[in-house]
């Protein structure tokens, strides 16, 4: 196989942009999340906050967020094509109707907020209710500043800066790594629902929101650079508005479905931790969710935030051909490094969340079960990634419809198999357990969306996709035997994860030999999606 078209390597010179920022925010991201996990815990108390902290990307997703993601990007790429202005107008009109959404949304949510606290929770005593509501309250105004930040983001992106949107997160861990730290020096460890003031509780939420606000204003400057002047309009009718929302309805009706699934995983994880000793509810299976995205933000968002202003641009000319071609190659590029990815997680799940959480108010007990976790995610690793690429193909093409319909399968399949957890897995085993059903049902999920993908483009190039799938299981299969041996080894001398520094020696030697192996995977399987990568990063330097 030869280089990628020039469009494709473009597409990876862009993405290799937002990796970099995307590195940035996940690295400053998960010395957030140790200082969370480390100031709340696992307990009642951290499923409080933790849900609370959920609601406002619940609501802005169900509401705004699955119609920016799924809609406005082939939009504005058609009115930039079409219009005069360069689609400056339509941008500004739907800004405005998107703001306008956003802040009606965001009142009702946070007058809601009692009651969407116990839609999300389970055995929760009416102390806990309290302090969740109050979190809710709080947190809730996030909903305006995700949408801004969002749509914001896709204006820049259809007109090439797509680095801006991936740093500005880090600045929103900052505040709340900053936040955290204060609340940990003014309340200690083992704050419970009973022993928290409502300063602490302030102090938390307040920081948590404003650094959401940091994120969204921050980007505001860019715009300007690449002339984008965003303001208010009330002209919004009959200004093309009605066919973005059009398509919205089941951009909308499919987070709907999704939120549903996690409505029920939520409800069970809650009451997990409200009924047993296990010490593991929400807030572990969410952050075990968490670490579980960090290869698919870094690697395929990357790639397809980059890649799709351009698939939306090719769908509307009506080139299915080069659209195939590129989903294809995403799928193959993608997938070559999200694999063995996902093999590490799989191998060193357990140490990797030690190593990252046994602090502060999280036990030992529970960190482990936070890296069990972590590697029952990790099954259906690269199936969430392909479904990523194959949904943002279907929006390319303008079908909403067809994903809502396939994420009823997948959701269903995932409330079920979580039930099932939840009846006849032992309480110390059932979060992993939910994070296992919800890998089975992306596998699940992929299949019938392949299938229906093939069927509107007349075929995909199944075969370039699965052979390359094939050489990369090969190869990360060698490197799974380097981890497996590696992290043997560094247990014998060091003993059992259970520290910082066993840790760090099992999951860097497990690391370093995977990573000898999967390269020479590659070179002798002949994996020529890795080797374009590394051409390009050779080139870059």
């Amino acid at each position: 196989m030869t280089l990628p078209p020039s469009d494709n390597q473009s597409t990876l010179r862009s993405s290799s942009v937002m990796a970099v920022g995307t590195i940035t925010s996940r690295v400053t991201g998960l010395l957030k999340n140790t200082a969370l996990i480390a100031a709340v815990g696992s307990g009642v108390f951290a499923d409080t906050y933790s849900i609370a902290n959920t609601l406002p990307t619940v609501v802005y997703v169900l509401l705004v967020g699955g119609a920016i993601n799924a809609v406005f990007i082939p939009q504005l790429v058609r009115h930039m094509k079409a219009d005069s202005d360069e689609g400056l107008a339509y941008a500004q009109r739907l800004f405005s109707a998107v703001v306008f959404a956003l802040a009606v949304i965001t009142v009702v949510a946070v007058i809601a907020a009692p009651w969407l606290m116990q839609l999300y929770s389970t055995g929760w005593n009416r102390n806990d209710i309290e302090v969740a509501t109050a979190f809710a309250r709080l947190l809730l105004p996030q909903i305006f500043f995700y949408g801004v930040f969002a749509l914001v983001s896709q204006i820049l992106n259809t007109r090439g800066r797509f680095g801006p949107p991936m740093f500005a997160p880090v600045l929103n861990n900052i505040v709340i790594i900053s936040s955290t730290l204060a609340f940990l020096a003014v309340a200690g460890t083992g704050t419970s629902t009973k022993t928290v003031t409502n300063g602490e509780v302030l102090l938390l939420g307040i920081g948590t929101t404003v650094g959401a606000a940091v994120q969204a204003v921050v980007l505001w400057p860019w715009l300007g650079r690449c002339g984008v002047r965003l303001r208010l309009r009330t002209d919004l009718r009959g200004q093309g508005l009605g066919v973005a929302w059009a398509l919205a309805r089941w951009a909308i009706l499919l987070v709907l479905v999704n939120q549903i699934g996690t409505l029920v995983v939520l409800r069970l994880a809650t009451g997990i931790n409200a009924t047993s000793n296990a010490n593991a509810g929400a807030a572990v299976y969410q952050m075990a969710f968490t670490i579980f995205m960090l290869p698919q933000s870094v690697i395929t968002v990357s790639l397809v935030t980059a890649l799709l202003p351009n698939l939306a641009h090719q769908a509307s000319s009506g080139n299915f051909d080069v659209v195939r071609e590129r989903v294809g190659w995403t799928l193959r590029t993608s997938g070559s490094l999200i694999v063995p990815a996902s093999v590490a997680f799989i191998v060193l799940g357990v140490p990797i969340s030690v190593l990252l959480f046994n602090y502060g108010s999280m036990t030992l007990e529970s960190a482990r079960l936070l890296g069990l976790t972590l590697s029952a995610f990790a099954i259906g690793l690269p199936a969430f990634s392909a479904y990523y690429v194959l949904m943002r193909a279907f929006y390319a093409i303008e079908d909403t419809r067809t994903p809502t319909y396939n994420a009823m399968i997948l959701n269903g399949a995932n409330i079920l198999l979580a039930v099932a957890a939840v009846r006849w897995v032992p309480a110390d085993l059932t979060i992993p357990s939910l994070g296992l059903a919800y890998a089975v049902s992306y596998w699940i999920g992929l299949a019938t969306l392949a299938q229906r993908l093939r069927h509107r483009l007349d075929r995909l190039d199944g075969y370039l996709v699965v052979r390359t799938y094939v050489r990369v299981a090969l190869a990360s299969l060698l490197a799974a035997v380097g981890m497996v041996a590696a992290a043997l080894l560094a247990e014998a001398a060091v003993g059992l994860a259970t520290d910082l520094t066993s840790s760090l020696v099992i999951v860097a030697s497990g690391l370093a030999m995977g990573g000898v192996g999967y390269l020479l995977g590659v070179r002798i399987f002949r994996i020529t999606e890795i080797s374009d990568i590394l051409r390009l990063v050779a080139r870059r330097h």
